[in-house]
């Protein structure tokens, strides 16, 4: 396999692992990067690797928060943990919006929203609605700050927030959902913690729908290159979700709104000029 290769693939893993989390966008990043740095694979391919290098991401979450989300655990003897349980049925209601609508329209949104054009859009818009969300609970104090507080409703209408992203490439799942969190009251915490087991399900039924769609025929040099994404994805995931669970505890989410802003404006000039 050729170094130059393996190069790419760990620089895509290390964008994965940062963006996954952070609500900056991950595809809308891996987009914009491919745009500079193209792997030499099949279009097909590619596809298929931007949204299945993220379960590498994923598996971050589930060794993490591993005491949080699995409802079984032996000591002496067997106990299950039933709010963890029903922490799930939230999990899985806040799904149903982006399963319906990603199972339905899949190939549809991916021809119309997945161009550099609506990352540019969608990274700018959304970076507003952190800031005016942000300065508009400054002095508000949170409704819900523990995940048991969470309701069906609550989780539903979360869901239908990360609908936004399942359409839209540079909304940010992570950022979808945590601003929809904190517009109906969520605490920075428990919104950032929501996301990230809303993760797991999402990114497993949609990565299996993309193998599915691929096949099952990868050459040797393929899977070198899922595996290693996923894997560099996975190590820089557990550092990133450490960090932000300590930033957010004193800081809001304002600078990644900035952050968004800026980058959507230097997308739109450069292609504008490119």
């Amino acid at each position: 396999m050729d170094i130059i290769e393996i190069l790419k693939a760990i620089l895509f893993g290390v964008v994965e692992g940062i963006t996954e989390w952070l609500p900056i966008s991950s595809t809308g990043h891996m987009i914009l990067l491919n745009e500079f740095v193209t792997l030499n694979v099949s279009e097909e391919f590619w596809e298929m690797f931007l949204v299945v290098i993220q379960l590498g991401a994923i598996l971050a979450v589930v060794l993490l928060f591993w005491k949080q989300i699995f409802p079984f655990h032996f000591r002496e003897k067997p106990v299950v943990q039933k709010d963890i349980f029903v922490l799930w049925f939230k999990i899985l209601v806040a799904c149903i919006p982006a399963a319906v609508i990603g199972l339905a329209f899949d190939d549809v949104l991916d021809a119309l929203f997945y161009n550099p054009w609506c990352v540019a859009i969608a990274l700018i818009v959304f970076g507003i609605a952190f800031i005016v969300i942000e300065n508009r609970n400054k002095k508000m104090t949170p409704g819900i700050t523990e995940l048991n507080q969470i309701t069906y409703q609550v989780a539903l209408m979360i869901g239908v927030f990360q609908l936004l992203a399942a359409v839209f490439p540079g909304t940010s799942r992570s950022g979808a959902t945590i601003v929809g969190a904190l517009l109906i009251g969520v605490s920075r915490t428990v919104a950032a913690e929501f996301t990230f087991f809303l993760a797991i399900p999402v990114m497993l039924g949609a990565s299996l729908l993309k193998v599915v769609k691929f096949g099952f025929s990868f050459t040797g040099e393929e899977l070198m290159i899922l595996a290693l994404g996923m894997i560099v994805a996975f190590v820089v995931s557990v550092l990133v979700i450490r960090f932000l669970m300590g930033y957010i505890k004193k800081h809001d989410f304002k600078v990644f709104g900035w952050y968004r802003i800026v980058l959507g404006i230097a997308v739109l000039a450069w292609f504008a000029f490119a």
